[in-house]
């Protein structure tokens, strides 16, 4: 698998909850030409922004962010900081392995039952 075949399954099995509508991805890690990229920056793309906004408030969380990764893939000096960043703003944030652990950290942040497993 890749981290996108990964996120693509994260979002297969959300579909099935009708609670999760709203829970999408920011497509910062996109492959495109530079003029793509520039067009995309103006526009508002930011750096290190991460994957997936899960915009539920619950508890003390205004929301959650989660950021995929495969392999031995590891957070950018961007994405730590942003990840700092929202986390002091009020934010949940996880960083997932693969789509199963994506799914179980978003079915818990949002006090669902899980309906697939691994």
């Amino acid at each position: 698998m890749s981290e996108h075949a990964e996120q693509v399954a994260l979002f297969d099995v959300l579909a099935m909850h009708p609670e999760c509508k709203w829970i999408h991805a920011v497509p910062n890690g996109f492959y495109s030409t530079p003029a793509q990229k520039a067009k995309m920056g103006y526009e508002g793309l930011r750096k290190g922004v991460w994957d997936i906004f899960v915009p539920y408030p619950r508890g003390k969380y205004h929301g959650m962010y989660v950021e995929m990764k495969y392999g031995k893939n590891k957070l950018t000096a961007e994405q730590v900081e942003f990840g700092a960043f929202v986390e002091a703003q009020g934010y949940k944030t996880f960083v997932a392995y693969g789509w199963f652990e994506a799914y179980t950290a978003i079915m818990d942040y949002l006090g669902l039952v899980p309906i697939m497993e691994g």
